[in-house]
This record gives structure tokens, sequence and C-alpha cells, in this order.
């Protein structure tokens, strides 16, 4: 008997089948991508299996193999043949067309090696584009290859985005997690800023044109990024953010998060908050590129208030000719909302 097995190397699906009877690998399940898999299921008895196929640019879809042929297909049910799938003949699709993503290795500033996923037209970097970059880098979260609308819209309209795994997230496991939390949180902001760098250094980008956008903890730190190296960024989009770490304790969901961020009851974790605290960082007469801040009236984990503040802070502070806005949705909370609402949230931040 035959069986498949699913694993994750560096954040990126593998499929295998194997041998039962003595565990031996018989040959590796071409994926169409850099993705994601999940929901497996069988016929009793038989030779084919289905499951779930995800990718930056590829919306979910499912995927027949037939272990006699060892072939993957496109599955629908509603269009099969004897080929298997949509009538396409294999597993890949024409979402992603014109958009090929890559993963890359970097060294963070302290020599550990990061990994981000490059999206861009070509597949490599052909001449210097706008790059977004985005990440998140907390509470051991493992940010996967799955399909988002804005990393496609980005790249069709001739850009590049980039998603790094940052320390603090849980990409390489707890150890990774717990490298970029509490007192080692700088580690993840230093992650993110050499992924920036390495944009420009192979050629994706150039100065100037790079803009960065997180939502949540994502939040944190592209507000850490803005304040700690200004001049870096020609935009950043913080949406849903903590930006007052020194007391993010006192609103929301604050007092749940101090495994993961400290205290600043504690004398040890104040300095450590207070040294990259968003809000605390904001610094008068220095040129702060375009930000665009977005929070939520009826969010219950980060308050609004932090974003409130931050952009009142930032419009004080800056010397730079562009804008420091607040964009407060009313009626919506933390995360979901909405198709409607959602597509309009994703497309004032992609403007």
């Amino acid at each position: 008997s035959l069986g498949l097995a699913a694993w994750t190397r560096d954040t990126v699906a593998e499929v295998t089948l194997h041998d039962l009877a003595e565990g031996r690998l018989l040959a590796t399940v071409p994926l169409p991508g850099t993705g994601a898999v999940g929901d497996f299921s069988t016929a009793p008895g038989g030779h084919e299996a289905w499951f779930a196929y995800t990718d930056f640019v590829t919306p979910v879809r499912i995927l027949h193999f037939d272990a006699r042929t060892r072939r993957l297909t496109r599955w629908d049910r509603d269009e099969r043949d004897e080929r298997g799938g949509a009538g396409d003949g294999g597993a890949g699709g024409s979402a992603s067309v014109g958009a090929v993503t890559r993963q890359v290795a970097f060294p963070s500033r302290d020599g550990t090696t990061v990994r981000m996923f490059v999206i861009s037209p070509a597949g490599h970097p052909d001449r210097p584009r706008p790059a977004l970059l985005t990440g998140y880098g907390g509470f051991g979260r493992t940010m996967s290859p799955r399909y988002r609308a804005q990393v496609l819209a980005w790249v069709r309209a001739g850009g590049v985005f980039a998603w790094a795994g940052l320390r603090g997230g849980g990409e390489e496991g707890e150890p990774w997690h717990r490298a970029g939390s509490g007192a080692h949180k700088q580690n993840t902001f230093d992650d993110f800023s050499a992924a920036a760098d390495r944009l420009v250094e192979e050629g994706w980008t150039e100065p100037g044109r790079i803009a960065i956008m997180g939502g949540s903890n994502g939040g944190l730190l592209v507000g850490a990024a803005l304040t700690q190296e200004p001049g870096k960024y020609a935009a950043v989009v913080c949406s849903s953010p903590l930006l007052d770490m020194v007391r993010y304790e006192l609103s929301g969901l604050g007092p749940s998060w101090r495994p993961e961020y400290g205290s600043a009851r504690d004398p040890a974790g104040l300095p450590v908050l207070l040294g990259y605290s968003p809000y605390h960082r904001v610094a008068p007469g220095t040129a702060y590129p375009a930000v665009l801040l977005t929070a939520a009236d009826g969010d219950t984990r980060t308050d609004p208030l932090h974003a409130r503040k931050m952009c009142a802070a930032l419009q004080h502070a800056t010397s730079g000719p562009g804008p420091v806005l607040l964009r407060l949705e009313q009626g919506v909370g933390h995360g979901d909302r909405a198709a409607s609402r959602a597509a309009a949230l994703q497309a004032e931040c992609l403007a």
C-alpha cells in the first residue's frame, strides 16, 4: 500500500509518496508552485488522493493525484475529463500568469539566515521596480505562502511584492519565535531592515522605491521600521497597530501579551520596550515618508488609540512633504469584515 506525506521545508510545502510497508520514498509529487497544501482525502482502498493547494497568487484549488501514473492534475467536480482536472491537463492555471514566486535567503545584521518570498513579474531582478515589503514576526505565527489578492494586484501592476519570514514568527520553530520576542524583539526589526537592503542589493528595487506594510503585530513592525530608519522607505501603511509599547498593557487584550513583549512594570523590561516603542521614538523635525495608519473603532485587540496617537505625533513632528493620514473604519473590529469593505481597505492601502 502507498501513502502521501505532506511536509514543510523553509515554510514551503512538499508532498511525497511512500511505500507504507517499508516507509521507502517512491516519488516527490510535483506541486505547481511555491505554496501550501492541506485537507487531504482519499477514496477507500483506491489509488487516488485529493488535496487543497494555494500560493501567494493562486486561490485555493483542489488537486488530484493518481498514485499509479504519479500524475498531479487540477480537479473540478463539474468539468472532469479523462485527463483529470478542468481540462487544462495539469495542476497549473492562469491565476499566476505574470507573477513568479522565488524564495531568497540573506543574512540579518547578526549573521542569522533569514528567508523571504519575492513575487515579481519576471521571477528575477530584471530592473528596479517599486517594491512592497511586508512581514509579521510575532507570536510564533508562520506566514505561509497562501493566496492574498493584494499580492497579485501589486505584481500585475508591475511591482515586486516581498514577504519576509522574520524572527518572532514560527517559520523555523519555537527557537525562532523566542529569538524575536521579549528582550530580543529588536531582532525582528533588524531582520526586516536586512530584507529591504537585500531587495536593493539584488536589483529588485532601488532606494526611494520601497514601501512597507503591516498589520497588528506587523503594524508594530512597520512602525518600528518607520521610526528607526525613516529615510529608508518611500511610504508606510500601518494597520491596526500596537505603537505605544510602554502602555500597551492598559487597553484591549494588552495584558495577555506580556509573555510576547514583556511588561513595563518589569524594571528590566521597561528599557527594552521604551527602546523600540514607535510612539516614543517619533522625533520632531524628522523627514518622515508618507504614512497611512488604519484602525477600526470596534477593535478590541489593538485599541485604535495607538493609530490615533501615532498619527498626531507624526503630523506634529514631520518635516517631510508626504502626508500622514488616519483611516478610521466604523462598525468593524480587528480583522474580519464584509468582502466589500475588505476590498476597499486593501485598495486604499495599495494606492
